[in-house]
């Protein structure tokens, strides 16, 4: 079992930048694939990113080029780096684990 926390989120310009981070209440150094999800209003919650425990990376196609997925192992952290941030970002980010998720951070990119 592991909790999620995440962090990050807020209300951002389009063309900014966050950075998202997710907290892990045990060691993640075994888990081998970390991943953030995001779901927007009246959408599906779809996968944006996935880091394995090597530091092999996924992206979804809509955030290639402008987000980074990483891993601290020894802090027990996962980030998201989200730059060039456009309207259509705008969703709760959730980050997972296993079938656990966090509670959800939101951003919201508008001017």
């Amino acid at each position: 079992q592991v909790q999620l926390v995440e962090s990050g989120g807020g209300l951002v310009q389009p063309g900014g930048s966050l950075r998202l981070s997710c907290a892990a209440s045990r060691s993640i150094f075994s888990i081998n694939d970390m991943a953030w999800y995001r779901q927007a209003p009246g959408k599906q919650r779809e996968l944006v990113a996935v880091i394995t425990r090597v530091g092999n990376t996924n992206y979804a196609d809509s955030v290639k080029g402008r987000f980074t997925i990483s891993r601290d192992n020894a802090r027990n952290m996962v980030y998201l780096q989200m730059n060039s941030l456009k309207s259509e970002d705008t969703a709760v980010y959730y980050c997972k684990a296993f079938n656990y998720w966090g509670q959800g951070t939101q951003v919201t990119v508008s001017s």
